[in-house]
């Protein structure tokens, strides 16, 4: 989701031994940024990782995708009303695999909403797998799926992207 230039993927999988194995998509709504990230995915030989120049929150975009293994979730939570982030880790659960794992993160300027969303995480059906330390100025989390995904509904606006 708001992939930007595929720089949290695209250059781990690289170099990643089971690079081939991978299919996915990533979805970057900037056509700048979308032709960046095509471009290095096909430098790097991912073949199988499709970038989708559209809106992120559009659910409909990652249709053929979902459920996946790996949703991340990177970025955009400090670009979205509050509202609209807890209301996107609902709708994280039909795109992702029961066992599936989310990777997010959050800024920790001013007040620091990483143990609210890593709460609304587990109300949605997730484990706590790491939040990063509070001390640092970023914030990470993974969790992983511990329910099994309802059908993914088709129409939905998950959230609207504000930046800071």
């Amino acid at each position: 989701m708001v992939a930007g230039e595929g720089r949290d993927l695209i250059p781990v999988l690289a170099s990643h031994p089971r690079r081939r194995d991978v299919t996915g998509c990533l979805v970057e709504l900037n056509a700048r940024n979308a032709a960046t990230a095509r471009r290095a995915a096909a430098d790097a030989g991912l073949d199988a990782i499709d970038i989708i120049e559209g809106d992120a929150a559009e659910l409909d975009v990652y249709a053929r995708y979902a459920p996946a293994d790996l949703l991340l979730m990177c970025g955009l939570f400090g670009n979205v009303p509050e509202p609209d982030i807890q209301r996107s880790i609902d709708y994280s659960i039909p795109l992702t695999k029961n066992g599936g794992t989310v990777i997010w993160t959050r800024g920790r300027h001013g007040k620091d909403r990483m143990p609210t969303i890593s709460r609304w995480f587990r109300d949605a059906g997730y484990d706590e797998v790491y939040v990063s330390d509070p001390t640092y100025g970023f914030g990470v989390g993974v969790h992983r799926s511990t329910v099994d995904p309802p059908p993914m509904p088709r129409g939905v606006h998950a959230f609207t992207f504000v930046g800071h």
